[in-house]
Order: C-alpha cells, then structure tokens, then sequence
C-alpha cells in the first residue's frame, strides 16, 4: 500500500493581481462627470495631502451643461416614457396617435381636441403651481390639511399621497395598504373618496377608465352611455365604432361628441406639475468645426477635476515627532495621493483618445447626420487606438458628447452592420433605421408601406434587410405597424359609419 508523504513543490505561472491602484484606475475610467466629482470629493475629504489645484485666477471654470431639454432636441434623443395608470396602455400608448389627429399637445402638456378644454381656467391654475415649483404631491399635501383633522385620516392621505406616481395614479390594490396602517378598507375607502375631490380632478384613480370617470362625474357627463364608452376602451383604441354604437346605445353623431369629449380630458392629471429634477446632463467632450477643415475634439475643462498633493505639507509633518504608524499612514496618503493624480490624468488622456477615434471613424455623421453614419463597433476603436476593448467599453460608458447636432451618449455612435445587396460597404443600423422613419414619415394616408413593402424598397436601394428586421427597428421607433397607420391616417372627417 502506497504511503501519502506531504513535500513541498515549485510552480512556476502568470497571473493578474489586482492591486487596490489598478482597481481604482478600472473604476475612475467609467466614471461619467457627475460620478467623477463626487468620487474626487471624497478623496479630498479623505487624504489630508491632497488639495484643489487652484488656477490662475484663483477660481474654477463652472461646468458646461447641457440640461435635458438640450438633450432632447437633438436628432436622436432617447424617447423618455411617461408612466401612467394600469390601464393607460389601452388608450394612452395604442390610441394616443388617434387623440393627436385632431390636436396637437398645448403648453400645458395635454391633448386638446377640436375645442378649448372646459378646464382651462383650472388648468392655468395648476400650471400656475406647477411653474412656482410645487410639485404634485406638494399640492396635495396642503389640500390635506384642509380637507382633514382627524389624525387617522391625515395618516391614511399622507400614505396614499405618497403612493401617488406622476402622473396622479394610485396602484390598482390597496388591501396592502390597509393592513400596512392597521386600518379596515372600508375606512380607506371612504378617506379616499374624499381626497378624489382634491385637485386636479382625476387624481388618485386606480385606472385610466377611473380617471376619466372622475373628470366625467364631476362635470354631471356621466351617463350610462358614456360610462358603457369607458367599460370599453379597448374597442376605442381599436376603432372598433360599429361595436362601441351598439353597446353604448347611440347614433354615429352622438358617438363622435362622446369621443372628442372624452379626448379633451387628462388622462394624465399629474403631469401639469413637475416630477423630481433630471440631474444636468454634462458634456465630457466637446466636437466643432476645425478652422482648416475637419472636426476639433477637446475634453470639456469644468469635468476635469484640479487636485494636486501637496509635498511640502508632507515634508513638514514627516519630519516631526511621530510614531512608525503615523509614518506609515504619511507615506500611504502620499502614495495614494499621487496614484490618484496620475490616474485622472491618464483617464483624460484615454478619454480623449477614444473620443478623437470615434469622430473620425463617425466623421460622416457631424457632416451629413444620421443618414451617414457608419458601422462601428468597440473592437473598431479598441484596435485603431491599440488597447483593450473593454477599455473602450469602460470609456463610453456613462459619457456624453456635444457638437453642432445636439448632444448624444458616446454609446449612442456603436451600431450593428446591414450587408449591401450589391456587394459594397455596409449600412449602419442606426442609418437604416433613419431611412425606415423618413419613409413612413413621408406615406401618404392612400398608400401606408408595409414592413415587406419597406424591405423591397432598402433591398432595391442596396440595403439587405429581412422584414422582420424592418419590424424590428420600427417597434423600436414606436411606430404602429401598417394595418394601424391606415387607421389613424384614414381622413379625420369621416364619420363614424365610414370608419367603422
């Protein structure tokens, strides 16, 4: 029987040792602006050697920013979705191309039919708080107070207030909540009728049909053809209008008053005010025109944080009496100090360098726009500039760059290849994606394309694309498919009769 005898063997192999250094260059390098100033502001506060680099004229350049409605007037800002009810999807996202045909959004945000709203005055009182900052939940608190003195039911309202979203909506159960506060539902319940007479008018429903019905009820339009219409607004945003007579008992005339009524109310009673601030949306690069030609790029100075260690301080407290943990703790602060400021040098240099990169390999883009952009992925970058592509990944995250078309996230440049039919350069999916908007943008209501209809068009051009890719990037633009287009473009003045 073999014995088992414990020895000592050498191995010789390579691995990578994060040190704390590296990890902390790693972290510095996807830090956006924001991220960035905070996380030097921290180190400030935490080694005693480092210090703000004051410059020449004893002060720092502020920030240049971009606020969100910068951002969102660029070509190709990111669409932001607005929360609504649980129900809102049925009319607010299928059927609320069909509200805009007969108007377009007011000042105030909300979809005015073929009249003036018979809110307005209520409106401009409300936009009126909303424009001295008070947000809606603000506004309700202080109906609260008014409408309550019982201390159950300022606790119950301040709950419900609470779980109010944005757009004035309570979620669809509130036995939780019940039980959350010790209380029977039936006493919710009636705490809640109540605060449903709080403005504006429509706020705390559980749904949109709620909602609507609360504006309805309070203006005595409540009838039970009208309540059959809200039962059924599925069959609205369907155009379903040869159901929708049957059902609520009406003529085509009567129906057509019942749905540009219904058009003029808010669904969304909560959005006159203002939700919580977007942080500023600042720039880390800039892009403009170069004098001779070409496109200068330069990092944006108030994002470059200004910090320095300061060596004389530390000659003067290593010379003094002091432990050989005191020593140790001087030598590590200097250490990590001047860690720190190489890193954020070598983070702008990198940045720069991809930056510069990504300009001139999308340099068809700041000439021409979107229609020019070309395929780019991160490898691209990673082996144009010789580094790592998770280096370039780090990079353009959370990052943003400025030029004359608008401000963009530097991720916002990497796009997917579409292979030419006839064999030549590649599209840019985001290029193709532009054409797909342009031409439906351009349809005329005798002639809706449909996605294999699109297809034939890009193949014939040079694009080879499947229509299910055509489906693809037009969900992702949030456009209706054809069927639905040929019914929100059908001419506003037919009756119902016609279009049903």
């Amino acid at each position: 029987m073999a014995t088992v005898k414990p020895q000592l063997t050498l191995r010789q192999g390579q691995a990578l040792v994060m040190t704390p250094q590296l990890q902390q260059s790693i972290k510095l390098l996807q830090l956006g602006a924001l991220e960035l100033q905070a996380y030097v502001a921290a180190e400030l506060e935490r080694n005693p050697l480092l210090e703000p680099e004051e410059s020449a004229d004893h002060g720092e350049p502020a920030p240049q920013q971009f606020d969100e409605g910068t951002a969102l007037a660029a070509d190709h800002a990111l669409e932001r979705v607005e929360s609504a009810g649980p129900e809102a999807a049925e009319l607010d996202v299928s059927a609320e191309a069909m509200w805009q045909a007969d108007g377009e959004p007011g000042e105030s945000g909300r979809w005015e039919g073929g009249g003036g709203s018979p809110f307005d005055e209520e409106g401009d009182q409300i936009e009126q708080t909303a424009s001295n900052g008070a947000s809606l939940r603000d506004h309700l608190y202080s109906q609260l107070r008014v409408a309550f003195t019982d201390p159950v039911d300022l606790l119950i309202g301040s709950r419900l207030i609470d779980l109010t979203d944005d757009a004035g909506y309570l979620p669809p159960m509130l036995g939780p909540v019940a039980v959350q506060l010790g209380c029977n539902e039936e006493r919710l319940e009636r705490t809640l009728a109540v605060m449903r007479s709080f403005e504006p008018t429509g706020v705390f429903a559980r749904s949109l049909k709620e909602c609507l019905a609360l504006q309805l009820e309070e203006r005595n339009r409540l009838d039970p053809a009208m309540a059959a219409l809200l039962e059924h607004l599925d069959l609205l945003a369907a155009r379903d209008l040869g159901r929708l007579k049957a059902l609520c008992g009406v003529s085509a005339e009567d129906l057509t008053d019942m749905i540009a009524e219904l058009k003029r109310l808010e669904p969304k009673p909560g959005r006159a005010f203002g939700a919580e601030p977007a942080p500023p949306v600042i720039p880390d690069v800039f892009v403009k025109p170069a004098v001779g030609g070409g496109w200068q790029v330069e990092l944006n100075p108030g994002t470059l944080p200004r910090i320095m260690v300061n060596t004389a301080y530390f000659s003067m407290l290593i010379k003094g009496p002091r432990t050989p943990a005191e020593k140790n703790f001087l030598n590590e602060q200097l250490q990590s100090g001047n860690w720190l400021v190489r890193s954020l040098a070598q983070r702008a240099k990198t940045v720069l360098s991809v930056a510069r990169e990504l300009v001139t390999q999308q340099s068809g883009f700041f000439a021409s726009g979107i229609g020019a952009m070309r395929p780019l992925t991160l490898r691209d970058i990673a082996t144009a500039i010789s580094v790592h592509e998770s280096t370039v990944s780090r990079v353009v995250a959370n990052k943003h760059l400025a030029c004359p078309r608008g401000l963009y996230d530097l991720r916002y440049f990497f796009n997917a290849a579409l292979p030419s039919s006839a064999g030549g350069e590649a599209y840019a999916s985001e290029a193709v994606r532009h054409r797909i908007k342009a031409m439906i943008d351009a349809e005329p209501p005798s002639r809706i394309l449909s996605d294999d209809h699109i297809a034939a068009i890009l193949s014939r051009s040079g694009v080879a694309i499947a229509r299910r890719t055509v489906a693809k990037y037009r969900e992702s633009l949030r456009i209706p498919s054809s069927v639905e287009r040929r019914r929100l473009k059908r001419p506003s003045h037919a009756s119902a009769d016609t279009i049903a």
